[in-house]
């Protein structure tokens, strides 16, 4: 009998992030690290995602549903979540997916910047929030296409228990119903402390 080849390959190591259900638990008041398996496995997935100009690939980045849903002191934060948070973030990594040009399958990721020192903690009561959580901006993306290092920001990063997500990629707000690049540069740029929602 000839083997599968599926029982061939090497098992996928397990995902290192807890599971997405998790964000139904309460929040915690514990200060992210960018330097653990969790936070380095949603970089990948958000490389990933904006490689192949694929949401779904990027969604594991981004912060979930379930905890913005506790975070949120508004009438409606479910159809914000759709149709503002997550709509932002599909044309945002469409930018970026466009700024890597044709030959995508050159672009190499080579390093994440993220300036801990910039992260603070937003209260309840502000921004329209019932919960509060650690905002972290302007963390930088640093690859390689074509032998030269570039790199982009990310507007915003928020922490849920203890880990770091997405919620704004290109900007906090958008001019309009297009995507956004966070300063794109040639080498690693460089980040700039700023308050955000």
């Amino acid at each position: 009998m000839t083997a599968h080849p599926l029982a061939t390959r090497p098992p996928r190591p397990p995902n290192p992030c807890p599971p997405r259900s998790a964000a139904s638990k309460p929040q915690t008041p514990q200060l992210p690290s960018a330097h653990t398996p969790c936070f380095h496995a949603e970089m990948r997935a958000l490389w990933q995602g904006i490689r192949t100009n694929s949401l779904s690939l990027a969604m594991p980045a981004f912060f979930p549903e379930r905890a913005y849903a506790q975070v949120k002191a508004i009438a409606n934060p479910g159809g914000d979540y759709a149709t503002r948070l997550v709509y932002d973030y599909r044309v945002d990594i469409a930018a970026l997916h466009a700024l890597l040009g044709t030959d995508v399958a050159s672009a190499r990721l080579v390093d994440l910047n993220v300036p801990s020192s910039y992260a603070h903690w937003v209260p309840p009561g502000a921004c329209y929030n019932g919960v509060g959580y650690y905002e972290l901006p302007n963390a930088r993306v640093v690859y390689r296409e074509h032998g030269q290092t570039r790199s982009f920001g990310i507007a915003s990063m928020i922490s849920w228990r203890g880990d770091w997500y997405v919620v704004h990629l290109g900007a906090v707000l958008h001019p309009a119903a297009e995507g956004v690049v966070d300063d794109p540069s040639l080498g690693a740029g460089s980040s700039s402390p700023s308050s955000t929602c």
